[in-house]
């Protein structure tokens, strides 16, 4: 029986994306099997968080896979995508925290996650943090170079000081300081 189930399950990820009335079929055919197939109630919940955009509906399928196995390694990634992208940040933050702990998870995916978490919300400081951690779990050259890449594009998001508004408090310091100096020894300001 478990490798009936599997077919479909597999049937249903090669068709993802592509042909998804093939693929939809394959997963009703794999869910009537074991209505707990972690790997397929997350493949559903994927089709219903990135095709459809049916947040609340993907998010029943992925806290269904969490019931079924906490430990799974495919759920959470897909998961706090999806509620990022239904801006349930609380629900989020929670699932990452949780995530990092669970032994054999890729941290890298997971921290990119948190990063982008952060990044929604305009936090742009703490964007980079999670990224610079991803950095010491990232494990091949593209990966590495992702990272580095997400971190100039949030450092070009972040404000700027003004060039203009720089060198005044610049000026102004050099003034202080002059004139500090100038108390000190005894001598007048001058202009």
């Amino acid at each position: 029986m478990d490798t009936i189930k599997n077919k479909y399950y597999f049937t249903a990820l090669d068709n993802f994306p592509y042909n998804m009335e093939e693929c939809i079929e394959a997963l009703q055919y794999a869910l009537s099997y074991d209505s707990c197939d972690v790997d397929a109630l997350c493949l559903m919940g994927r089709v219903y968080s990135e095709l459809l955009t049916d947040y609340e509906t993907a998010k029943l399928y992925f806290q269904e896979a969490i019931n079924c196995d906490v430990t799974n390694l495919n759920t959470p990634k897909f998961y706090i995508k999806c509620l990022l992208d239904n801006e349930d940040f609380a629900e989020a933050e929670k699932l990452i925290n949780y995530s990092l702990n669970i032994k054999g998870i890729d941290k890298t995916r997971i921290l990119l996650h948190k990063s982008l978490f952060f990044e929604i919300q305009l936090d742009y400081e703490n964007a980079l943090i999670p990224l610079k951690e991803a950095i010491h779990f990232s494990y091949d050259k593209e990966m590495l170079d992702y990272l580095k890449q997400r971190q100039k594009f949030i450092k070009s998001k972040m404000p700027k000081i003004d060039k203009e508004k720089k060198s005044k408090k610049v000026v102004l310091k050099a003034k202080r300081n002059r004139f500090s100096l100038h108390t000190i020894f005894g001598r007048k300001k001058t202009n």
